[in-house]
């Protein structure tokens, strides 16, 4: 199956989406149910060529009996019922709607609820991170599965974010580059030890996440802190501690998992789940860590975004992960830098293929040029003559 993701503004207001969107090649759209903030082109839209979405939105009505403490906010940029227009707009060209679901990264509700948020071992919050170790997140998480399935009744549900978010973030003018810091210390800034994290590792940890990232030896080892070489591997930094820090990480995820996995299947029985999911253990961010699989999902979705080779040796250790009946599918990426050329889409394909993906999953249908539409529609028929 071939996948198209969408926003629910590219396709209101403008009546040539659905045609464009059926011609693409795709047999299903992904369509935003709840979003993070975002600057978007829309390069087709008769109304608009850049709209700007300040803050996190649901896309359906918001029924305010449904919800708890954690509300979702309603667009202004688009109508209240945005999903459900766009939804009807697309099956009426014969497309399938999955409702794209983003769980845990929303800087309104965490802006708004600074003792439900990530923070990292120095203390600093990210306000666009809720972290599932605090049970109104559980809740909100699960309220919004159900919404999902009963309101915007779906083909298919697919959930992004289904476990803590981390460092690594595009932020509003983000500046953290110039720090120089690796890859390991972002997972080290990603672990949270907000009130509920914290009391769950052993005592030292937050002295050795924080000695890693100053590039010190922690005191507690020699009395003095001393320069120390940079951590090659999350568990150079933690030592000992690690394999009980990277067991009360994957806690956090398996149970909103679990939880959200339930609630669906008692929903919506028959709708299939599709998880972003990233076999990194230490993983934080729109792709959850799931190193041992699930089998309650029915497709597992690998980021594929960066060197085609990294991306297809995830792949297949996200295939390995799947049961005999599970789907695994490539998050592909069709914007820049990936060229706007159907050869190069069309061998990055094969690639994923070959890892094991049986589903594309495409970014993305609306910010894309009409050039990459027509490269990306090129590359899915020389895969499928």
């Amino acid at each position: 199956m071939n996948i198209a993701y969408l926003y629910p503004w590219d396709v209101v207001g403008d009546p040539s989406a659905p045609g464009r969107l059926a011609d693409l090649g795709v047999q299903a759209v992904a369509l935003a149910a709840s979003y993070h903030s975002t600057r978007a082109a829309t390069p087709y839209h008769p109304d608009h060529r850049v709209l700007d979405v300040p803050y996190p939105a649901f896309y359906l009505p918001i029924r305010r009996p449904a919800w708890g403490r954690l509300v979702p906010a309603a667009p202004t940029w688009t109508p209240a019922d945005a999903y459900l227009q766009a939804r009807d707009a697309l099956k009426a060209v014969g497309l399938q709607v999955h409702a794209w679901t983003v769980l845990t990264h929303n800087s309104h509700l965490g802006s708004a609820n600074p003792d439900l948020v990530v923070r990292n071992a120095f203390g600093d919050p990210y306000p666009y991170a809720l972290c599932p170790a605090h049970e109104d997140v559980l809740d909100y998480c699960e309220r919004l599965v159900r919404e999902v399935l009963e309101v915007a009744e779906p083909n298919g549900l697919i959930l992004e974010a289904c476990g803590p978010m981390g460092f690594g973030h595009q932020s509003v003018h983000e500046k953290t580059s110039g720090a120089d810091w690796t890859s390991v210390h972002a997972d080290l800034l990603s672990l949270c030890f907000c009130a509920a994290c914290a009391p769950r590792y052993p005592d030292a940890t937050r002295g050795r996440v924080r000695a890693a990232i100053d590039g010190t030896t922690p005191t507690s080892l020699t009395g003095t802190p001393d320069a120390a070489s940079p951590p090659g591997t999350v568990e150079d930094a933690l030592g000992s501690l690690s394999d009980k820090v990277r067991a009360v990480r994957l806690t956090l995820s398996d149970t909103l998992r679990r939880r959200l996995i339930a609630i669906a299947r008692q929903t919506a029985p028959d709708v299939p789940i599709t998880l972003h999911a990233n076999p990194d253990p230490w993983a934080a961010g729109a792709f959850a860590p799931l190193p041992s699989g699930e089998p309650g999902a029915d497709v597992l979705v690998a980021n594929c975004w960066g060197e085609p080779a990294t991306d297809a040796a995830r792949l297949r250790r996200l295939k390995e992960l799947a049961t005999p009946t599970q789907r695994t599918g490539a998050y592909v990426l069709a914007l820049p830098p990936r060229p706007a050329d159907a050869t190069t889409i069309a061998d990055h394909l094969a690639t994923y293929a070959e890892a094991g993906a049986t589903e594309f999953h495409l970014y993305h249908a609306g910010l894309a040029s009409p050039q990459r539409l027509t490269a990306l529609s090129k590359a899915l028929r020389l895969r499928n003559p």
